[in-house]
């Protein structure tokens, strides 16, 4: 087996899952329970909260646990229009948003809020200038993704945090779920950033948590209430195994990320040079201001789901952009915001490199995609 579809969701560490099951076994209490059980286990859950903000550059009463990237994304959207909404109901996210940002905006668009949507340019990069155009007086937040998850276009984070410097009553979001250990954002949270939104199992950690980092002094409405729990701002016993594993799995993560980009970006160059000898592929991540993991490219006259399959019955996995929209066989809405003609966006599928991947395995993928494009040529 091959799997090239890591911006989907990557194997757990045996680190991470060993951390799992050893708490869970161990620590049976809840963390709110005053006995010592339950002490045992909100100690535990703070080392995991101290150890995931020392490894961001935070603090830990930065750190605020959730069941992964769309509840950070919903909670950071619906939390800043509620709190603030007596100071404006306007706000900014891009063209090339994932859902959990894009179709949060238009709920909150429903329910009476103003959403703006910035453009991006034909590689998919947000056009700051006219960024800049859309703020106004009632603009309460700004929400951008710092990688694109279906062409890897690294957005420019650190020229809207200069701009948005003149805004200090703004606040600016950032969808980090497929940037951190991918690419550098060391800068990021001592820019700008108020917000910020992660997944574990973007980062080899267990599915169905995660975390927001949320700057000290600013102020967000909670989405979930009742126990008090996360400092009153997110109700719900916490998921301490899975924290605890998430923990692990971003300092493994992290520990890898020196040498995890020339990695990946050896195996990206090399498919892109033998892909490009293809008359009917055309690629849209290909430049250093791509992440190195993700590779989005179009073989011309066949839909991305059947070159999937076709790709799956040899035991290689790949996806059709966003892991998201795929089994609704939606087309790429990043494609469509950089003006891509629709036949090539249909046609649009993504691979998505790691660590784990080798050189052998893309050598194998190429004999493979080969055989498959001489059959499809013949076919057409």
């Amino acid at each position: 087996m091959i799997y090239f579809d890591n911006s989907a969701t990557t194997p757990i560490f045996p680190q991470s899952l060993d951390a799992y099951v050893k708490t869970s076994q161990r620590i049976i209490g809840n963390p709110s329970s005053l006995h010592d059980l339950g002490n045992q286990a909100n100690r535990l859950l703070q080392q995991a909260r101290k150890q995931i903000a020392e490894l961001i550059g935070a603090t830990p009463e930065e750190i605020y646990f959730t069941s992964g990237g769309t509840e950070g994304d919903n909670w950071v959207l619906k939390g800043t229009m509620i709190e603030k909404r007596e100071y404006g109901n306007h706000l900014i996210i891009s063209g090339i948003e994932h859902p959990a940002v894009s179709e949060t905006a238009e709920q909150l668009k429903e329910l009476g809020m103003e959403v703006s949507i910035a453009p991006v340019d034909k590689n998919g990069f947000v056009i700051v200038e006219e960024l800049k155009k859309l703020v106004r007086k009632e603009t309460v937040l700004i929400s951008i993704m710092g990688v694109n998850n279906e062409v890897g276009s690294i957005q420019p984070i650190q020229e809207i945090s200069e701009f948005l410097t003149d805004y200090p009553k703004i606040h600016f979001h950032v969808d980090a779920v497929q940037a951190i250990g991918k690419v550098s954002f060391d800068q990021w949270l001592t820019e700008r950033v108020d917000f910020a939104t992660f997944s574990a199992h973007k980062f080899h950690g267990p599915r169905g948590i995660g975390f927001i980092y949320w700057k000290k002094g600013r102020r967000l409405a909670p989405l979930l209430t009742g126990g008090g729990q996360e400092n009153n701002q997110r109700s719900g016993t916490e998921n301490v195994p899975a924290v605890v594993a998430m923990a692990k799995a971003l300092r493994l993560s992290l520990d890898t990320k020196a040498r995890k980009p020339e990695h990946t970006q050896n195996l990206k160059t090399a498919l892109i040079g033998t892909l490009k000898t293809y008359d009917k592929v055309t690629i849209f991540s290909e430049g250093e201001k791509y992440a190195p993991h993700i590779l989005c490219f179009s073989l011309k006259g066949i839909r991305g789901e059947v070159l999937v399959h076709a790709l799956e019955e040899k035991q290689i996995f790949i996806s059709t952009t966003s892991a998201c929209s795929s089994r609704k066989h939606m087309a790429s809405s990043t494609l469509h915001a950089m003006h891509v003609p629709h036949d090539l966006a249909t046609s649009a599928v993504r691979i998505s490199l790691d660590e784990s991947n080798s050189m052998a395995e893309v050598e194998q993928f190429m004999i493979i995609f080969k055989q498959l494009y001489q059959k499809f040529s013949a076919i057409n």
